[in-house]
């Protein structure tokens, strides 16, 4: 490996990477306590539930103890309360650990993989994949990065695939740093894509049921969408490539001799693997448990091709877990709001709140308040089935009154929904991506911020095309 000349963007890399960034679990511990304090200035109340799904107009305000001597109280809750209180300081802080039990699946897979990549780097596969692979195409980003993009938002949008692609992520910062780019470009390959993908949900949209919708009806707004993100998506990480000063014009030399036979077969266990993943998941449900197992198994299959001894494989595996440990923390601390704001009886009153804002003030400007309701309502509720099933028997009716159709009640949580989970730090499934990148929150914030605000434009205008056009 060599090159004709020094690569520009190294010392674009090196100023990115020395600003002095805040530690994102300062950032979740903020809004930890902040859902704290939100307990104590928000009114408990709850609606009736049938089948896991609110009933509209049951919403009741519950009798609260709300002295501020409640934030230091050490009494335990009982099943029976029927008095409502605010969380204290105690519950405050036991409920990271509870997000922790509670996401435990999750965070020991996040650790696997980055413990599986740990032994592929040690013996040396991911590198020597990359230099052939860069040969072929030169090295050329405009190329890749479309092509790339539009494959990862179609596994996205069409496959409902998420967590499958927490594998390709170091793949993508590996390929970014060979280029000389940060591995803030290699992450937004991959998250802005599946966030493409889920924003558009062509083939996965999860709230059509609950406001009495055929599944998969209503394509063709979904498709557009889809297809004018994918652009704007692509267009923005090209252009924030060459204002992080790559130059397409240094020449680099990559290597071209055959593969070795151990990296050949490694890196084709790697792909059939991610293959047969894709598969089982989609065929047989396997959830975190079967993942985190499979990952396993993938582990000792490439340590015993590349050779590895068994001590310097472990170490590798150990190695691997610690650069991505922080994830555990970050998605405890995320789930440790969910927890604060359900035990404090809040977020039903927050829906409750935004369901009367959204109101009969005319379908475009009542389309427009159920996007931003469910903009803001994601940063509480991140979970796309969870927030599908409190808000949408509320703003399924409330959009017919307003002249908003069903359909276009869905695309409007579509595009709240998704644009939230570009950038709230309570996103468990964006804390992996950015952990397994090695990228802080403030630092992808700043980065995102952009594309955020152009994509809530893009959202706005194709709300009203749809809410004109009878959609």
């Amino acid at each position: 490996m060599s090159e004709s000349q020094s690569i520009p963007t190294q010392a674009a890399v090196g100023n990115t990477t020395q600003r002095k960034q805040i530690n994102p679990a300062i950032i979740l511990l903020s809004i930890v306590l902040l859902a704290v304090a939100f307990t104590y200035a928000v009114n408990s109340g709850t609606f009736q539930r049938q089948n896991g799904l609110v009933i509209p107009g049951s919403y009741q305000v519950l009798e609260k103890h709300d002295s501020l001597g409640q934030l230091f109280s050490l009494e335990p809750r009982k099943a029976g309360d029927t008095v409502a209180r605010p969380v204290s300081l105690v519950e405050g802080f036991m409920a990271i650990p509870q997000g922790i039990e509670k996401r435990a699946a999750l965070i020991f897979m996040v650790l696997f993989i980055g413990g599986m990549f740990g032994v592929l780097n040690k013996a040396g596969v991911i590198d020597a994949g990359l230099e052939r692979m860069l040969g072929l195409t030169r090295g050329n980003i405009y190329v890749l990065v479309p092509c790339l993009m539009l494959v990862f938002s179609a596994g996205s949008t069409f496959m409902g695939l998420a967590k499958e692609f927490i594998l390709i992520v170091p793949l993508m910062v590996a390929m970014a740093n060979r280029l000389g780019l940060s591995n803030l470009i290699g992450l937004a390959i991959v998250t802005i894509s599946v966030k493409i993908g889920y924003l558009a949900s062509i083939s996965n949209p999860v709230a059509q049921p609950m406001v009495g919708l055929p599944i998969f009806s209503g394509l063709s707004m979904r498709v557009l969408a889809y297809c004018s993100f994918l652009l704007v998506g692509i267009a923005f990480v090209l252009w924030s490539i060459r204002k992080h000063g790559y130059d397409a014009t240094a020449q680099i030399t990559f290597e071209s001799t055959p593969l070795p036979l151990r990296h050949l077969i490694n890196l084709i266990v790697l792909l059939t693997g991610i293959a047969f993943l894709v598969y089982a998941s989609n065929r047989w449900g396997w959830k975190y448990h079967e993942l985190s197992a499979f990952y396993l198994l993938l582990t000792l299959a490439f340590s015993v091709i590349a050779g590895l001894g068994a001590s310097t494989a472990a170490s590798a595996f150990v190695d691997g877990m610690k650069k991505v440990l922080i994830a555990g923390v970050l998605i405890g601390l995320a789930t440790a709001v969910e927890i604060i704001l359900s035990t404090g009886q809040v977020l039903d009153t927050i829906v409750n709140s935004l369901a009367n804002l959204v109101g009969d003030h005319g379908p475009i400007v009542s389309a427009y308040g159920m996007f931003f309701a469910q903009l803001g309502l994601d940063v509480l509720i991140p979970s796309t089935s969870g927030q599908a099933a409190v808000t949408m028997p509320i703003f399924g009716p409330l959009g017919q009154l307003s002249g908003v159709s069903p359909q276009t009640t869905v695309f409007a949580f579509l595009m709240g929904n998704g644009l939230t989970n570009m950038i709230t730090p309570t996103s468990s499934g964006l804390l992996v991506l950015l952990a397994t990148a090695n990228v802080g929150w403030g630092q992808w914030a700043r980065y995102i911020l952009p594309l955020f605000l152009i994509y809530a434009v893009l959202a706005m205008v194709l709300l009203a095309i749809a809410v004109t056009s009878g959609y």
